[in-house]
């Protein structure tokens, strides 16, 4: 079976999404988890740490910039699903408008952290995350927590819950509960040019975070 944009957009409305056992490999397997990991938007957790992180460094907060960089990033490890079939297909999402990428960079320009993923409605299936820098990648999924909730998007799916996805607020549900809130968000007409506009002003001083985390 060829893996097409189109396929994506109705396996991933379904409730499946695809791995690749390595990067290597050709073949990929369809997963649809009993148990779910989502991110709510509204419990989104920023420690102290993590404010201290974003005031001691001038980072650069972006939007699709790179989309094809942080994909690149997220694969770029010992073990990675990404084979160059998804690789292909999500850059052809993002072609399409539909796959988005979130980009931290450090004041020399070098990518510091990503997030990269598919936006349908209202919901924002998140495929892989990537730190090249201490703190890179909550900064980047705290920059997408905002950005969705400034779009009015009400679902961010994360797939797997892992201890770091835990740490920021992540949750897991059943397949039936997260069958019923991907419904409801597909209903939804989230605003992606707000959400996915290339820049963000406000985010450099971290005044953009403050109504959307939760602080310990």
């Amino acid at each position: 079976m060829e893996l097409t944009p189109s396929l994506i957009v109705r396996a991933y409305a379904s409730g499946l999404f695809p791995m690749a056992e390595s990067a290597e490999a050709a073949q990929l397997h369809w997963f649809q988890p009993r148990q779910r990991g989502i991110l709510p938007l509204d419990r989104f957790h920023v420690s102290r740490s993590l404010r201290r992180s974003l005031r001691r460094c001038d980072w650069v907060f972006s939007c699709d910039t790179g989309f094809a960089e942080v994909l690149a990033a997220c694969a770029d490890r010992a073990e990675t699903w990404i084979n160059p079939d998804i690789a292909r297909v999500f850059t052809e999402l993002h072609a399409l408008g539909l796959a988005h990428s979130v980009e931290v960079r450090s004041s020399d320009g070098a990518l510091a952290g990503g997030v990269y993923g598919l936006a349908l409605r209202g919901v924002f299936f998140a495929e892989s995350m990537v730190s090249r820098r201490t703190d890179g990648s909550k900064l980047a999924l705290a920059e997408l927590v905002a950005r969705l909730r400034r779009g009015g998007f009400v679902l961010l799916d994360t797939q797997y819950l892992t201890p770091h996805l835990a740490s920021l607020g992540g949750i897991e549900i059943s397949g039936a509960r997260y069958m019923r809130q991907l419904e409801g968000a597909l209903e939804i007409h989230a605003d992606h040019a707000c959400a996915f506009a290339p820049s963000n002003p406000q985010a450099s001083n971290g005044a953009y975070w403050q109504p959307i985390t939760q602080t310990s």
